[in-house]
């Protein structure tokens, strides 16, 4: 892998580890409900100041590709070197944590605006049966519109024409797709009924597996004009959070896993529940080195997401189209990064 992509991994660890749980500190104190928005923008804090500005050596390495390859040809690929990785998260962690000061600390509001190292952009509570189960922080750093945060990764097969049967023979299992009366993850017909693939169909006798994200250009009975969960790396959101945060389907992210230091590119496929984060395709899962089969694969924490709102054009994309683009929007969200440390200096 890229060693920019572990260093990129390292940079949105520190603010997700160190930076968030300050700034709910913050929000804690100045409103009762610490899962609402923010209501005051947090500034630009000099906790940035304390991380080396690497943009020069990110553009003359290159970025990230699907499963952390490179993109560009031409540059020989630098090896991954653990024991160095390791050794610089644990200067920048040191170094990040003498910008934050600890509760109570005299003199930190002129340092540090807020007493907080990043802007809470929502606090997303987890929920399962009903009931509360954790709050996965959601940030961005100040004056950039992408929003990033670490959960798992629950495997999405929709949009797979052989994802679902009527006999439960598919790729997944067949109570993630809905209920009568109220199929989520199927293309309907005109009365509401899931339609079945026919003679000349991929997979005859399955359902049509439907994605928000879809080739409006072709029928509702096509499978193909959903996005295939087993080849297109994309990720999922809930509907309502990815609205409040401005990203809309067809929009370009960047995936990391900790674990193994493995990133892809992914584009914002599909919406889920409205009280569950941390999903993937299939293709995705396989690209960060998770296990990929949708009844049983999934990861329990340690993936970090970064999107980037408003970058994409509501239409499904090919994998290279969106390594493409992928890079693209992280170049000019690095680009962004670099001016607010200027600027805080």
């Amino acid at each position: 892998m890229r060693r920019n992509a572990m260093f990129l991994a390292v940079f949105l660890e520190m603010l997700l580890g160190l930076c968030f749980p300050a700034v709910s500190r913050c929000n804690q104190a100045s409103s009762p409900q610490a899962s609402s928005r923010s209501e005051n923008p947090i500034p630009a804090s000099s906790a940035l100041n304390c991380i080396a500005d690497s943009s020069s050596q990110r553009q003359s390495e290159g970025q990230p590709g699907s499963s952390g390859s490179p993109e560009t040809k031409d540059a020989p690929p630098i090896a991954a070197d653990l024991q160095q990785d390791l050794k610089t998260l644990d200067q920048r962690l040191a170094e990040l944590a003498q910008c934050i000061p600890a509760p109570g600390e005299s003199g930190s509001s002129r340092d540090l605006p807020g007493a907080c190292a990043a802007q809470l952009f929502f606090n997303f509570e987890m929920r399962h049966d009903g009931e509360p189960e954790r709050d996965i922080p959601i940030g961005r750093i100040p004056g950039t519109s992408a929003f990033f945060y670490e959960a798992g990764m629950t495997i999405d097969a929709d949009g797979a024409p052989n994802a679902y049967h009527p006999d439960n023979l598919g790729l997944d299992d067949l109570a993630n797709a809905g209920m009568p009366g109220i199929w989520e993850g199927l293309a309907k017909d005109s009365g509401g009924a899931p339609i079945i693939q026919g003679p000349d169909d991929p997979f005859p006798g399955y359902y049509v597996s439907a994605t928000a994200l879809a080739d409006r250009a072709k029928p509702v009975n096509d499978p193909t004009r959903y996005v295939d969960a087993s080849k297109i790396p994309f990720l999922v959101l809930p509907g309502r959070l990815a609205r409040q945060l401005g990203a809309r389907p067809g929009d370009f992210a960047v995936v990391f896993n900790r674990r193994n230091g493995k990133s892809s590119y992914a584009i914002f496929g599909d919406v889920g529940p409205f009280d569950r984060i941390g999903e993937g395709s299939m293709a995705l899962a396989e690209n960060l080195g998770i296990r990929s089969d949708a009844r049983n694969g999934g990861a329990r924490r340690g993936i970090i997401y970064l999107v980037f709102p408003g970058s994409g054009n509501r239409r499904p994309r090919t994998v290279d189209e969106i390594s493409t683009e992928g890079q693209k929007s992280l170049q000019a969200w690095e680009g962004s990064i670099s001016l607010e440390v200027c600027t805080a200096r």
